[in-house]
């Protein structure tokens, strides 16, 4: 009898060793990816499972202190992906503002007992929706060319602006709550290119209309650009001097490629990032650009360029400015109000300076001898800010 009482004691005690050891047992754990801080009346619901066996899953919505379940995944998923939204779910009431979704998941341990674990994924709910409308009308625009809109898109905080095929054009805050997008129709895109407005929320919801507007195409110069070693020994080791993006290698000739090519692309990124820089508000006055007196144009916008040396083509490149000749050392002046972003040498540009003149208008000045302004100054119209180089 003693044997069996003892027996009893040592299984009722290795029992309770086991029971207590499982609760030690890592429960499973969840990993949100959805939803994000923001989402709409159809919440998205992404998560990873990781459990040392197949746990039971329950998702539920808590809002207002009160929380209701809303799903029940698969017993042993290792991924859940769904979409809760008051029509999915009987009973189930979404109203803006604060809320969280939750996830139970449990598991067993030996048959004996079970480890749970709880994460809550706080959001906040948008109702909400975006809207954009056009007010402005007659709008033109020439292949490589740029055009003005103005329009009204609510609620305030949504990102909107004028999409041109893949590329989106922000708007900006104007008056009476209306707001200004200055959009281009790029030189290398279709003339066809559709065009329209858009606004977007913090969860991704957009909205979309059309406006009126009427495109032209326009005939680009084709011209060709001769190369001599004078002018290549002059050019080549003075850009690469003054820049470390590329370290080309070879001939004079092919480092001239490479310059023209590579170094133009990481140039063009370059200012290309300065546009996120922009000031929210109009920061020039009156007519947007300075008459630059006593210069001659020497290159237009989207010349179509091929570059010729010792009688073989080396080179094509589309020259995205234009050249205007003065005098050497003439003072360079701003062509209206704004903020300096940019003042130091950039590779194909040399001496090179970006003004931001608002709303996401900019003025980019290459090729000075001398640079008289810092980033951060704010310049007046025709203000001097550097000179222009040896020719001019």
């Amino acid at each position: 009898m003693r044997k069996l009482v003892l027996i009893l004691l040592v299984l009722v005690a290795a029992a309770g060793g086991a029971y207590v050891i499982a609760g030690f047992q890592a429960p499973p754990s969840i990993t949100f990816t959805q939803p994000g801080d923001f989402a709409g009346g159809a919440i998205p619901i992404e998560f990873d499972v990781a459990s040392a066996t197949p746990a039971d899953l329950s998702i539920a919505f808590e809002q207002g202190g009160q929380r209701t379940p809303v799903v029940t995944p698969p017993s042993g998923s290792s991924f859940v992906k769904t979409t809760v939204s008051a029509a999915s779910v009987p009973g189930l009431k979404i109203a803006a503002g604060p809320a969280k979704v939750i996830v139970t998941a449990s598991r067993k341990v030996w048959g004996i007992r079970t480890v749970s674990t709880e994460v809550a994924k706080s959001v906040t709910i948008r109702l909400e929706k975006p809207r954009v409308s056009v007010v402005s009308t007659k709008h033109y625009i020439n292949l490589g060319g740029s055009e003005m809109i103005v329009y009204r898109a609510t609620p305030d905080d949504v990102v909107s602006g004028v999409r041109v095929g893949d590329i989106e054009y922000p708007g900006f805050p104007y008056k009476d709550g209306l707001r200004i997008a200055f959009f281009a129709l790029r030189y290398d895109a279709d003339v066809n290119a559709p065009m329209r407005l858009f606004a977007r929320d913090v969860t991704g919801e957009e909205a979309a209309s059309d406006f009126d507007h009427l495109t032209f195409t326009k005939p680009f110069k084709k011209s060709t650009i001769p190369l001599d070693d004078k002018f290549l020994d002059r050019v080549v080791p003075a850009i690469l001097a003054g820049t470390t993006d590329v370290a080309p290698t070879g001939s004079t000739i092919e480092k001239y490629v490479v310059i023209n090519n590579d170094l133009r692309q990481k140039n063009n990124a370059k200012i290309h990032s300065m546009a996120a820089q922009t000031a929210p508000e109009m920061l020039w006055n009156g007519a947007v650009f300075h008459a630059f007196a006593n210069t001659k144009a020497e290159a237009a916008f989207a010349d179509f360029r091929t570059y010729v040396y010792q009688g073989k083509e080396v080179d094509k490149q589309v020259h995205l400015g234009f050249d205007l000749a003065s005098f050497a050392n003439t003072p360079v002046v701003a062509a209206n109000r704004g903020k300096v972003l940019f003042a130091a040498e950039l590779g194909i540009y040399g001496n090179c300076v970006i003004i931001d003149h608002g709303m996401g208008v900019q003025s980019l000045y290459g090729h000075l001898s001398s640079i008289g302004v810092k980033p951060g100054d704010l310049v007046e119209k025709a203000q001097e800010i550097g000179r222009s180089g040896m020719t001019g």
